[in-house]
């Protein structure tokens, strides 16, 4: 039953994927039809990431009052019948109107999984989670390629994506018992570091205290910011950079950035099997790392060749760190908060991915698309920084809570 339910998240984080990439791919098909400026494409994601942020903020507290099922369902329905809308929509107005609940449908249903994974099953499932909304990712682009090289209709690809979508929704609807009786019937431990987890999440739910107001969580979405900031600015500026600074042809370029994504995919697959030897917390490091490496690497006077090795650095370094970051949280700020602080955190991550690759934008239209590497090598270097500065908090709390749980203890005897 619990590995039924499992699939059911997967299969619902592809269907996460599948929109994401959609609107990229159709955009230059999309953009002659209705005759609309190039820029438009960059308010409809507005539009789509403004409803997430939304959704990922109160959801919260429509996760607590109708539960991770039931929130899943109506959301994915929010989803297929935006794409439904787009793929009827007269004109670009439309498009503005179904990019809502677009984003507001994408919102609850990633914080509401990533919430509910995290609580009930181990590491190497929510590295695979995230694996499996690559694979989203990958396949949309793939499926609206084909109508529009077949077909030149942008439109039947949305209808078809839309298909899937409700498919899922009924799946859901039929499935919805399944969630309280795995959630009952959940004894998994938070992750392996059972002995550090326990006095930090018992010390911060036993004070009745406001998410925010729980020291560490700000150090954890500056985490966030920065991470989805340096993984969104690798795909939007990465092939202008290749081919403006590294003077390669642009089918090269989009091909290199394609190893990025590559290697972020393929990281988290591995990260799975390697999340049962190594703790979630070790991983991030090392992510970060590897991360930080493959940016500086970039900013070397090396061959173009050396440049594609930093991409997948980067690829395969971002790979472990958000959904370990994601997995981590019921154990840093327990399970009783964990719903709204991953709320809180998805909207951070959001808005690092919606603000953080324009302001680059704009800076290097003033100067040079040169600051590319320099502006990476910050984002994961203050990343790092947040991450390691939470760690020390937490070790430093749990430190003290063995000494006063060992004061105690000799009082007693």
């Amino acid at each position: 039953m619990t590995i039924f339910l499992l699939v059911i998240i997967y299969l619902a984080f592809i269907s996460l994927g599948l929109p994401d990439s959609l609107l990229g791919a159709a955009w230059p098909v999309m953009q002659s039809d209705y005759g609309a400026p190039l820029e438009t494409a960059g308010f409809l994601f507005m539009t789509i990431a403004g409803g997430t942020i939304i959704s990922s903020l109160v959801s919260g507290k429509v996760l607590k009052q109708f539960g991770t099922g039931k929130v899943t369902c109506v959301s994915v329905l929010m989803t297929a019948g935006a794409l439904l809308g787009f793929h009827f929509a007269p004109s670009v107005v439309w498009l503005i109107v179904c990019a809502i609940p677009l984003g507001l449908g994408a919102g609850a249903v990633d914080a509401g999984l990533n919430d509910y994974v995290a609580t009930h099953y181990k590491a190497h499932h929510m590295s695979w989670l995230h694996c499996f909304w690559g694979v989203g990712a990958t396949l949309g682009p793939i499926i609206m390629a084909q109508f529009i090289s077949e077909e030149n209709s942008w439109r039947n690809g949305y209808f078809v994506i839309s298909g899937i979508q409700f498919a899922l929704v009924i799946i859901l609807l039929f499935t919805l018992p399944l969630w309280n009786r795995v959630k009952k019937n959940s004894n998994i431990p938070l992750n392996e570091e059972t002995e550090d987890s326990k006095s930090v999440i018992n010390d911060v739910e036993a004070k009745d205290v406001k998410p925010l107001q729980i020291k560490g969580v700000n150090l954890a979405l500056a985490s966030f910011l920065f991470y989805c900031g340096v993984e969104a600015t690798v795909g939007l500026w990465g092939s202008s950079f290749l081919v403006n600074v590294k003077e390669l042809p642009v089918a090269a370029a989009a091909g290199w950035v394609s190893f990025y994504y590559g290697g972020i995919t393929i990281g988290r697959l591995i990260t799975g099997f390697i999340t049962f030897k190594m703790s979630n917390r070790t991983l991030i490091r090392m992510g970060q790392i590897i991360a930080l490496a493959g940016a500086a690497l970039l900013l070397l006077p090396l061959p173009s060749t050396f440049s594609l090795v930093g991409f997948i650095m980067i690829g395969l370094g971002l790979a472990p760190i958000f959904p370990c970051m994601l997995h981590e949280t019921p154990t840093r700020f327990g399970k009783k908060h964990s719903q709204t602080i991953m709320g809180y955190q998805m909207a951070v991550a959001y808005t690092g991915s919606t603000f953080m690759p324009p302001l680059l934008g704009f800076i290097a239209s003033h100067s040079t698309i040169g600051i590319f590497p320099f502006c990476l090598v910050v984002f994961v270097a203050a990343m790092l920084l947040s991450s390691e500065k939470l760690n020390a908090f937490l070790t430093k709390k749990d430190l003290l809570k063995r000494k006063d749980t060992s004061s105690g203890s000799n009082l007693i005897m």
